[in-house]
């Protein structure tokens, strides 16, 4: 019975002692310290954009024909009005010759016409003083009056000819000119189909057929990325945009919206979207930018170049940080007034000063208030106690 007496004390004080040591331990955290830095008001796109080209024409012949010339090749920088492929033409130019010449004849006719006109005038006017001095006959004059205007209506008539033959002309030139492709604007082409000697065919309706010519304006490039309904009505034409590409994660790029959908995309089992358009600023002469890139976008609402910031990550619910007590080494909750915020970085506007250290993130064990904790350094970084 005395040795339970002695036991139990014992057992209590080790248990006690236990207790304290493992209560007093500190639990090793990463410490941020507040700072000034640029914090930014973001909205970024739910799904993956696309880089596309301000003018792309998928160009085609409005007649069939056997292709006669083929100009250019895959990749080739062309200019506006330079002609890219003909189609044989050795009929349209037939049928142009043939209206020229048409139109040759009207023009040689109405000289004839309007010349007999002029003659027959003169004679009318001769008759005429001859009928005043009874020199000729009543049946005479009016028989010369009659061919005098049937003669200037035959000159008369001959500009109409010679409109229709002008017309006729210039018809079979506009179908000549459309066997003819040419750039509508300087660019680089992108696909070719059809080859020397093919011959191609107008796409019927509803049907769609691959483009003879399919040109790409690459210095006038755009992003079309889906934004949130949500954050739609918060967007703005001419904001400025930061652009990031799949291909070239090093590199940002700068860009403003050009424009907003009018409408919000509905998409089976997705989110609802609105589409913005992002027009680069200046579209870089060093990379090789493709149409069909991947891209993502980040929408500047607001901005503060340099203000008192904490990582968003380190916020508690209702704007509350663990600050890092260095006289105790305790950690204590503080309420701090938040102003712009973004995934990353909150704008501190009152409850901390620069220097003061804060958990860096709150997904260790027994992170709370009160907690005595041990300041790791990050690599390469001296942290004070």
């Amino acid at each position: 019975m005395r040795k339970v007496l002695i036991i139990i004390p014992i057992v209590a004080v080790l248990m006690v002692l236990l207790g304290f040591w493992a209560r007093s331990k500190p639990i090793p955290v990463q410490l941020v310290e507040v700072a000034d830095g640029p914090v930014e008001t973001l909205v970024a796109n739910t799904r993956a954009g696309t880089v596309k080209a301000c003018r792309r024409s998928h160009l085609s012949f409005k007649q069939g024909g056997q292709v006669s010339e083929l100009l250019i090749h895959a990749g080739q920088r062309v200019e506006a009005g330079d002609v890219l492929m003909r189609l044989r033409q050795d009929d349209l130019q037939a049928r142009v010759d043939e209206a020229r010449a048409r139109l040759d004849a009207r023009y040689n006719l109405r000289d004839q016409s309007c010349r007999q006109a002029t003659q027959d005038q003169r004679d009318l006017q001769r008759l005429r003083h001859l009928a005043e001095r009874k020199l000729a006959s009543q049946d005479v004059l009016d028989q010369s009056e009659t061919r005098s205007s049937l003669s200037q209506l035959l000159c008369t008539g001959s500009e109409a000819k010679i409109r229709e033959a002008e017309a006729s002309l210039a018809l079979h030139l506009a179908q000549l000119d459309q066997a003819t492709l040419r750039a509508p604007f300087a660019g680089i082409v992108a696909e070719i189909n059809g080859e020397l000697g093919e011959v191609v065919t107008p796409s019927p309706p509803g049907i769609p057929t691959p483009p003879a010519v399919d040109l790409i304006d690459d210095q006038c490039l755009f992003v079309e990325a889906p934004i949130d309904e949500v954050d739609a009505a918060r967007v703005r034409p001419g904001m400025p945009v930061r652009i990031t590409l799949d291909a070239f994660r090093e590199r940002t790029f700068e860009g403003r919206i050009s424009r907003i959908a009018p409408f919000v995309r509905e998409l089976e089992k997705q989110a609802r979207t609105v589409d913005v358009e992002v027009r680069f600023e200046q579209v870089p002469p060093d990379l090789p930018l493709l149409t069909g890139y991947s891209a993502d976008v980040e929408i500047l609402l607001a901005q503060r170049p340099q203000v008192l910031r904490v990582p968003t990550e380190s916020l508690l619910e209702g704007g509350r940080v663990l600050r890092y007590d260095p006289g105790n080494g305790h950690l204590r909750e503080q309420k701090v007034e938040i102003g712009l915020t973004n995934w990353r970085w909150s704008e501190v506007k009152g409850g901390l000063a620069a220097g003061d250290r804060i958990i860096a993130s709150l997904q260790d064990d027994g992170v709370e208030d009160g907690a005595v904790v041990s300041p790791q350094p990050e690599p390469g970084e001296k942290v004070a106690p």
